[in-house]
């Protein structure tokens, strides 16, 4: 039988990831709200949340119930955790191990938690699908992930870092039916709150990569950064001995700072490896620095090697060079922008839960 799966923030930005990965829990938040040990109900739990907040309009104290109750009580041991990390742009999954618990914590947003055992905390954003990601983007604190058969395609990135998908419309139907939610539970699904923004990036991550993925990033790459005031060469497609651009100031690129630039597009993090490979061609190619974009990230160890490279070598993961694109859209060539059409808007701001 599939686990159900939550989506637990860790901050309104993320403040809170760092805590939670080091402590194993996940949780927090709702300051204002007591401590839920002895709130065996959910009528005791809402008498906490309006004591917490008694000026707040009953949807608003329902909405803080659902998610705190959740947390106290629907939470099972054995269910999966979902925490995005704003901080890294990728997702941390684990096992819930034990009931809730509220800690003695002296700031009073790391108190309402659960025990979890983090099993994988570098998941970037690219290895899962767009309408996932949408689930993902709701503004909830807490909420149960089950549309689109999200409970089971998260046990597969649990697995192997993929999401491959639903399954046929006849295993999904079939996964989700003992998977129905309580009257007044708070679903991912069924909140109209979603980050627009992170939405937005995510669709152009997504084309991006379509229409970029293999040896056309490279081109990509190399037009932000002669859109950056680099003159640039795209290596060929093999044998490049580990540097996909050269990039370097003046008209012939020779002009310091003179950079050397790996580019993977797999939606795997990339480990050691690429890196020492990057290093050695930093040094044989008499290069300033070097620029690492990995679509994926880096992983643990990777990142552990680059702790002292700081002012040698930058990476750039999925949302990075999005950002690049996007800061530089207006001086890249007219094909690439007929390729990748976008365009400014101004949306209203909503606001996240505790």
């Amino acid at each position: 039988m599939t686990p159900r799966v939550w989506l637990v923030r860790a901050g309104r930005h993320g403040e809170r990831a760092g805590w939670a990965l080091d402590n194993q829990v996940a949780g927090g938040g709702f300051r204002e709200v007591d401590d839920l040990t002895q709130a065996t109900t959910r009528n005791a739990v809402a008498s906490r949340v309006r004591a917490g907040f008694p000026e707040a309009k009953p949807n608003l104290v329902a909405n803080y119930t659902g998610q705190l109750w959740a947390l106290r009580e629907r939470i099972a041991v054995g269910d999966i955790v979902v925490m995005p990390m704003k901080t890294s742009g990728q997702i941390a999954l684990g096992k819930v191990v034990d009931g809730y618990r509220h800690l003695t914590d002296p700031d009073p947003e790391r108190r309402h938690v659960r025990p979890v055992h983090w099993l994988r905390t570098d998941v970037p954003r690219t290895a899962i699908k767009q309408d996932l990601l949408y689930t993902l983007g709701a503004f909830l604190t807490i909420c149960e992930v089950s549309r689109n058969d999200g409970a089971w395609r998260m046990t597969q990135v649990l697995k192997s870092g993929h999401d491959p998908g639903a399954r046929p419309a006849v295993g999904a139907s079939a996964a989700a039916a003992s998977d129905v939610p309580q009257a007044g539970d708070v679903e991912a699904d069924a909140s109209p709150a979603v980050d627009v923004e992170r939405y937005a990036r995510d669709r152009i991550t997504s084309t991006v990569i379509e229409h970029y993925a293999g040896h056309k990033l490279e081109h990509l790459v190399a037009a932000v950064l002669r859109a950056e005031g680099f003159s640039c060469t795209v290596t060929k497609a093999s044998g490049d001995g580990g540097v996909d651009v050269f990039a370097g100031r003046g008209p012939f690129g020779l002009d310091s700072p003179r950079l050397v630039v790996q580019v993977k597009s797999d939606a795997t993090p990339v480990g050691v490896d690429v890196v020492q490979k990057l290093q050695g061609a930093l040094s044989s190619h008499g290069a300033d620095q070097a620029l690492l974009v990995a679509w994926g990230g880096i992983n643990g160890h990777a990142r552990a090697l680059l702790i002292n490279q700081h002012f040698r070598i930058r990476v750039w993961d999925a949302d990075d060079l999005i950002d690049a694109v996007c800061r530089n859209y207006l001086r890249l060539p007219d094909e690439l922008r007929a390729e990748l059409p976008l365009k400014q808007v101004w949306v209203l701001v909503e606001e996240e839960t505790p």
